[in-house]
């Protein structure tokens, strides 16, 4: 018996959705209706049974996301994208890696839906304009324009690191050791002059409301808040070296870092015990 075409496209649609959501309990949630609407549909009818759940998952996705852009209006404080627990070999894959980074998909959140959708379909899984056309309910000229659009935005506004992905990870491991260790000095060393902090408390648990900008606000910051009996423990999330924070034992967030020309420059604190399931099962990210 040959596998169902949902099970063996699910990756895929999670991947989809997650990009374009920025939230993996979303993602699921879309995931959950594809299914719901894929059994009811006569299978013997679809030609093409994943370009037919991509575009359902995609217009799903695209609903959503409308409803969630007002929601994080009323968001407390910085809303950071939700992480997702990675395995290392997903960093082989360095545009799939790229794209699901806490820095990219802040990126896209800045794009309006449509646009968002097309970027993701053609630029992160190389879907055919015609298949998007589809997808987006738009004509494939149309779909051009949007796709070159978005791309000229995304150039405009992301982030561009310029070391190895030895380099990058040799410098979170710094992070975490001088973290973990009370190297002040080294902590010093290890962030950027123009640093930015940006902490996700969901209005749940304490975290600043609005990012920090500089090497000295971010470091008194950081030596401020940290409780004493802070564990440090490497993680990989959304496909790269991560920092997993343990207080008395208990999950109290995870750090993820962009870093650029040896230092880090933007660092990103998820503390919202909302955002925090994610990170407890591996996600198997997938491309085309």
């Amino acid at each position: 018996m040959s596998l169902d075409p949902f099970l063996e496209h699910r990756n895929l649609l999670f991947t989809v959705s997650y990009e374009m959501l920025g939230s993996a309990a979303d993602a699921e949630d879309v995931l959950q209706e594809v299914w719901l609407r894929w059994a009811e549909v006569p299978h013997e009818e679809v030609r093409d049974p994943r370009a037919y759940l991509v575009r359902m998952a995609t217009r799903l996705s695209l609903n959503r996301l409308r409803t969630l852009s007002r929601r994080r209006e009323d968001y407390v404080g910085t809303w950071l994208p939700e992480p997702v627990l990675t395995a290392p070999d997903v960093a082989l894959d360095v545009e799939l890696a790229d794209s699901v980074s806490t820095a990219m998909l802040l990126v896209l959140e800045t794009l309006p839906p449509t646009e968002r959708a097309v970027f993701v379909l053609r630029e992160v899984f190389d879907v055919p304009y015609a298949e998007i056309a589809e997808a987006v309910e738009k004509s494939e000229p149309a779909v051009r324009q949007i796709a070159a659009r978005a791309r000229g935005h995304v150039a405009e506004r992301r982030p561009r690191a310029s070391v190895t992905a030895a380099e990058r990870d040799a410098v979170i491991e710094r992070f975490r050791a001088a973290t973990e260790t009370g190297d002040l000095q080294g902590l010093m060393d290890v962030l950027a002059p123009d640093v930015v902090l940006m902490t996700d408390g969901g209005g749940k648990v304490k975290a600043a409301l609005n990012p920090i900008f500089g090497r000295d606000k971010v470091f008194r910051f950081l030596t401020a808040v940290a409780p004493d009996a802070l564990e440090l423990e490497p993680v990989w999330l959304n496909g790269s070296p991560a920092i997993h924070f343990v207080v008395a034992g208990q999950r109290d967030g995870v750090g993820t870092m962009l870093v650029e020309d040896g230092v880090v420059t933007r660092l990103f604190l998820v503390r919202n015990p909302d955002k925090l399931s994610a990170v407890a099962t591996p996600v198997d990210l997938a491309r085309l």
